[in-house]
């Protein structure tokens, strides 16, 4: 075997902050892709042979639902786990079997499944009423608790992430009275038209690496977005002097999560904040699978950039469907003086009020940081493994997300993120799958360690890791 050398991280990363986990290989040893490939078919045959029950679900499903799932994420081919329940940081398939859940909803099952807090919480509110559509204390409640722990202004509540985003786009366009947007190559906001664009697309469509062009999906009608390269100063530089007239927000998530986790360059989100200023152009961090991941009161303040306007969804709920968007108050008054009307049955609902009120007090900067540093423990093991086979890999961390990147070099921006290795990014998913540790179907996803998990739980993950790795190299 070949060792080769990784490629040097001439990249700045803030070293004085313990939210950007890294470690890069000095050296590696390339993988045999006949290797690789011979090892996926086998797991897959693993795969069908353990989970008969979920083929058979999926075969029913496929009648009522198209691809027979609720959400075309949970699809993978040739069909996905079937889960019947859940507690702590366990689920239970059709199958029988006991799978270790790492994907956690994304980050909306961050305090565990059936938490006994927030199970109290939400059933004490059920003998009262779930929906009033009138004004209710419990939701002025949790909006002064988001006001105190988010250091926003005001906030309003709203179902899903993609509200949330959505109105954020509005809010802003109402308040700078400009209509176009700028967003990051790779960004994933939701199902909202205007975010639609350059999600996950095809570099042959998508032009020059340092200067990418809009690739819209047929079905979306997104307005005017203008797309740059995440930390790329120069090229959001670029769009604003040139169009920064037209321009009503950069909309991003202040980490990208939807390519594994890519944390900022030191100096690039402020650099963001600065040029967003000096073009009267707004902020908006769409910290939907950040969120309390990232801490205490989430990735901003943690990384100590404000923008205008904040999202939140997923974590901020205990695993029933919240939202919110919020910021600075003269940007809020859109709402209030009705130039942005806001609007939503289910907004503030006292169920999910209550759960809000429970994570919030559940989540304290304490219990936090145990579970980070129970996933900083997991990325340093892998990291040892990582190293003694010699893997063309590294870990990436934030808070208490964590993900294993099939690069011996940093991923700072969607090209790089398409370079990596999707062959074995697949078999390590699938080998953890075969062996009871569930993490996200995608190949870009990242683990999430709740409150509910223990350094127990997370050996079994870095287990089969090392497993893999061995297997690798015999």
């Amino acid at each position: 075997m070949t060792i080769q050398s990784a490629t040097p991280n001439t990249v700045s990363w803030p070293e004085n902050d313990p939210a950007t986990w890294r470690h890069l290989p000095t050296e590696y040893t390339p993988l045999d892709d006949e290797r690789v490939q011979s090892l996926l078919t086998a797991e897959w045959e693993r795969f069908t042979a353990q989970t008969p029950g979920s083929a058979a679900h999926h075969a029913r499903a496929l009648d009522p639902l198209p691809l027979g799932v609720p959400s075309s994420f949970q699809y993978w081919d040739p069909y996905p786990i079937a889960i019947e329940s859940a507690k702590g940081a366990w689920l239970t398939d059709v199958d029988g079997r006991q799978l270790l859940d790492l994907s956690m909803g994304f980050g909306a099952m961050l305090v565990g499944h059936l938490n006994p807090a927030v199970v109290a919480a939400v059933m004490e509110v059920l003998q009262r009423g779930t929906l009033f559509v009138t004004p209710s204390p419990s939701a002025t409640e949790v909006a002064e608790r988001f006001q105190r722990r988010f250091n926003i202004d005001q906030v309003r509540f709203a179902n899903s992430g993609t509200e949330a985003d959505m109105y954020a786009v509005r809010a802003a366009r109402a308040y700078t009275g400009r209509k176009a947007i700028i967003k990051i190559e790779g960004g994933y906001h939701g199902g909202y038209d205007g975010l639609s664009v350059s999600v996950k697309p095809e570099v042959a469509e998508a032009g020059p690496e340092d200067a990418p062009v809009p690739v819209t999906p047929f079905e979306v009608e997104p307005g005017t977005v203008y797309v740059v390269p995440y930390n790329n100063l120069s090229r959001l530089g670029e769009i604003l002097a040139d169009h920064g007239k037209e321009i009503a927000a950069v909309v991003m998530e202040p980490v990208l999560e939807n390519i594994g986790i890519v944390v900022p360059d030191e100096g690039y989100l402020a650099g963001v904040r600065a040029m967003c200023d000096e073009h009267g152009v707004l902020l908006v961090f769409d910290e939907v699978k950040t969120g309390l991941t990232a801490g205490y009161a989430g990735a901003a303040q943690r990384l100590g950039v404000t923008p205008d306007l904040v999202s939140l969804a997923k974590s901020i709920g205990g695993g029933l469907p919240l939202a919110a968007f919020g910021g600075r108050k003269e940007v809020m008054d859109t709402i209030s003086d009705w130039r942005m009307p806001h609007f939503g049955t289910y907004n503030g609902n006292p169920l999910v009020m209550a759960a809000a009120a429970a994570v919030d007090d559940i989540c304290t900067e304490e219990a936090l940081a145990m579970a980070e540093a129970v996933n900083d423990g997991a990325l340093a093991a892998a990291d040892e493994i990582i190293a003694r086979y010699e893997l063309p890999a590294h870990t990436v961390g934030f808070g208490v997300k964590g993900a294993i990147t099939w690069s011996p070099a940093p991923v700072r921006n969607y090209r790089d993120y398409k370079r990596t290795d999707f062959g074995i990014a697949e078999l390590s998913w699938l080998w953890g799958v075969n062996r009871g540790v569930l993490t996200p179907p995608g190949l870009d996803e990242q683990w999430l360690v709740s409150l509910a998990h223990t350094p127990a739980d997370m050996d079994l993950l870095v287990g089969h890791f090392a497993e893999l790795a061995e297997t690798l190299r015999t």
